[in-house]
């Protein structure tokens, strides 16, 4: 989680493009989701239900799902889409749209996740973090902070959309880690 904080720190918003980068970190790392989910976001899919904001995730598989968005979350998106200009923009409109080689402007075309995966790229290299991380990460550093929080396998595996509670399982990397003190005790 110390990674993706650090991510999310590095990132200028004083750009537009820095503040729709900054908004799909955010929503990788609090909801969990797919970045293919994520690039084809929706400006109707961030909506007001009532009491509350929510994402609505096309998934794969054809599975959707819906996610209520933290408050942080809710400010980070909404600088975005008020610095594009896409707040009233119409429903089916992309939230996060391509950017006009370094111009620092949008397009109207959404991101495909191979854009996504390339920001992210770029925002790692940018913040001296491992090359080996992707959009991906996120989703197991989720998950993983989650279940050790002490939230039940049930509630994370519901966020993160599994239909079985293994595959969430294969994301906790609590007990995957070796320490110094295991190899400390190797009896040579």
């Amino acid at each position: 989680m110390q990674q993706a904080r650090k991510l999310l720190a590095s990132i200028t918003t004083s750009t537009l493009v820095g503040l729709r980068d900054r908004a799909i970190v955010a929503i990788l790392i609090c909801t969990a989701a797919r970045a293919g989910a994520v690039a084809v976001l929706r400006r109707g899919n961030f909506y007001h239900a009532g009491e509350q904001w929510m994402l609505h995730f096309e998934e794969k598989g054809g599975k959707s799902r819906e996610i209520p968005v933290r408050h942080d979350l809710e400010q980070i998106l909404f600088e975005y889409m008020d610095a594009a200009s896409i707040r009233q923009a119409p429903k089916d409109a992309p939230l996060f749209r391509t950017a006009i080689r370094k111009t620092g402007q949008l397009t109207t075309n959404g991101m495909n996740v191979l854009d996504v995966h390339k920001m992210i790229k770029r925002r790692l290299r940018d913040a001296s973090l491992p090359s080996r991380l992707s959009p991906h990460s996120f989703r197991v550093t989720t998950i993983t902070d989650l279940l050790e929080q002490g939230i039940p396998l049930e509630d994370v595996q519901r966020l993160a959309g599994h239909a079985n509670p293994r595959t969430t399982r294969l994301y906790d990397r609590r007990q995957k880690k070796i320490t110094r003190n295991i190899v400390e005790r190797i009896s040579i």
